[in-house]
């Protein structure tokens, strides 16, 4: 046998399965180029210019060559608004996202370890959660403490916990009876640390398709605060203000609404396509 051939570790044995999907790496090529995008937004458009600075003689123009998606109803270059309001989605989509994940997960592997009593705790206070619909949790929470970007974050954090716990609880309880536990237990590892360090390394599988997913629901959630007046407020640029700031004017200038609506639709199919695709790749019946 050569010993120079290593093992493939995990990790390259589910970028192979992914990069044989299509459709995900078509998902992760548009994500690519929408965070490559936000990054570098204030090369590409000025923010001052182009994004908050109004210019009413070139209200309401259709696309063209000097401005590619047309402009709002106070001049604004609508590519420009589009290109820094991706900023504001991928940012709250992904700090919202970490928050459920941190505190659903830990509450879901605490009651999954632990189980009795404790489980049955965290999961009643979770079903009291999943009982009010997240949108108008989140809508409750913004509205008790305020619309700033922050506030909006953890809005849509807060009301995506009780899923994350009971994806982890279940992760947790199928592996918390295995080997590798026993043995931590029996080197005298603490609870904590047989947790983090054992079992939850051992389910991320669940998790990250989960957070991918989110992710996008985050994103629709965020624009749809905003289009009730209870998320980013103007003049700063987000998807969901940008629709219902156009919705006015869709009958004379349709593209107002029609671009920053195709953003938002491109980015959740692009996060749901890369979803399926983690899910297929990290499952291990699809192993050969």
């Amino acid at each position: 046998m050569n010993t120079s051939v290593k093992k493939r570790s995990m990790a390259a044995e589910v970028w192979q399965r992914l990069c044989r999907n299509k459709m995900a790496m078509l998902g992760l090529g548009i994500l690519v180029i929408m965070i490559l995008g936000a990054i570098f937004a204030d090369v590409i458009a000025d923010y001052d210019t182009m994004v908050v600075a109004q210019d009413m003689k070139n209200r309401l123009q259709g696309p063209s060559a000097e401005h590619w998606f047309g402009t709002d109803e106070f001049g604004r270059d609508i590519f420009a608004r589009i290109l820094h309001g991706s900023r504001v989605s991928l940012v709250v989509g992904l700090i919202s996202v970490s928050v459920s994940l941190i505190i659903g997960g830990s509450l879901g592997a605490f009651a999954g370890f632990y189980g009795g009593r404790v489980d049955n705790v965290i999961m009643r206070i979770m079903d009291i959660f999943l009982a009010v619909p997240s949108i108008l949790l989140a809508m409750t929470i913004v509205a008790a403490l305020g619309t700033d970007l922050i506030y909006v974050m953890l809005a849509i954090g807060v009301s995506g916990v009780p899923t994350y716990a009971r994806i982890v609880r279940a992760a947790v309880m199928s592996v918390k009876d295995q080997e590798f536990v026993e043995s931590a237990r029996a080197i005298g590892a603490s609870s904590p640390t047989i947790i983090f360090r054992e079992i939850l390394p051992n389910c991320m599988a669940p998790i990250i398709v989960q957070a991918t997913l989110s992710v996008a629901g985050a994103i629709l959630s965020t624009a749809s605060l905003s289009f009730i007046g209870l998320g980013v407020q103007p003049p700063a640029p987000e998807w969901g203000a940008m629709l219902s700031s156009g919705r006015s004017y869709l009958r004379d200038a349709m593209h107002i609404t029609l671009f920053p609506g195709l953003a938002i639709v491109i980015t959740i199919l692009a996060l749901n396509l890369l979803g399926d695709g983690l899910r297929d790749a990290l499952d291990p019946r699809l192993k050969q």
